[in-house]
């Protein structure tokens, strides 16, 4: 499965100078954060898989103006063609607004998720705002990353944890790995590949229409 991850700015070429059928080769989009609702609305118009997205600090007027269309998948654990994705959005706390996280409270959040985990089988995504703390540590405190997702990550090892957040103009780099786990910064765009686990591939598609028809 081929996988557009996308956050922090919109890429021309998908927007302003887009071609038809520029999207065609992707199986599944996903939003890590701080992008325009009209964006993410016109990504979803002009291609037939799911756009799923987390919130970044920045997406408080999603509330007023969502990006329709798209699926939210915080705090949950959905499975799309045999691919499990764990959604997280949100940041380090630096000042008292929405999507913005203490490390004790991005824990909690992590614990209460832990059950649809543990009943989904595990998780090979891991869709994210922040980084893991020390992927992307820069000096401002907006910018650090979250330690609670260390051992998330020992703990499921997914395949992948794809984060925004910090932009690569800012001297951040595209790639980290995590033990077995590799860290993208979906800065802009960048394009993963993924193949579900052989135990978890029948019945894929039932399961995400019946995950869509719960969220309704």
């Amino acid at each position: 499965m081929k996988i557009l991850v996308l956050s922090d700015t919109e890429d021309p070429f998908l927007w302003d100078y887009y071609v038809p059928g520029r999207l065609n080769e992707y199986d599944l989009i996903l939003s890590a954060g701080d992008l325009k609702a009209e964006y993410l609305r016109f990504l979803v118009t002009m291609t037939r898989v799911p756009v799923l997205f987390v919130h970044g600090n920045h997406d408080t007027a999603y509330d007023i103006d969502p990006p329709e269309g798209c699926d939210c998948i915080e705090d949950t654990v959905i499975n799309y063609r045999g691919i499990r994705i764990l959604g997280l959005g949100g940041c380090v706390r630096y000042r008292p607004a929405k999507h913005q996280y203490t490390e004790r409270q991005m824990a909690r959040r992590i614990r209460k998720v832990q059950h649809k985990i543990k009943k989904a089988g595990g998780v090979d995504i891991v869709l994210t705002h922040a980084a893991p703390k020390g992927c992307e540590d820069i000096s401002d405190h907006a910018h650090q990353g979250f330690a609670c997702f260390l051992p998330l990550i020992e703990q499921w090892k997914p395949q992948y944890l794809v984060h925004g957040h910090v932009h690569l103009n800012y001297g951040a780099e595209r790639l980290h790995r995590i033990g077995s786990t590799r860290v993208i910064n979906a800065f802009q765009k960048y394009v993963i590949e993924i193949e579900p686990q052989e135990s978890d591939k029948g019945n894929e598609q039932k399961r995400w229409f019946f995950q869509k028809r719960k969220n309704v």
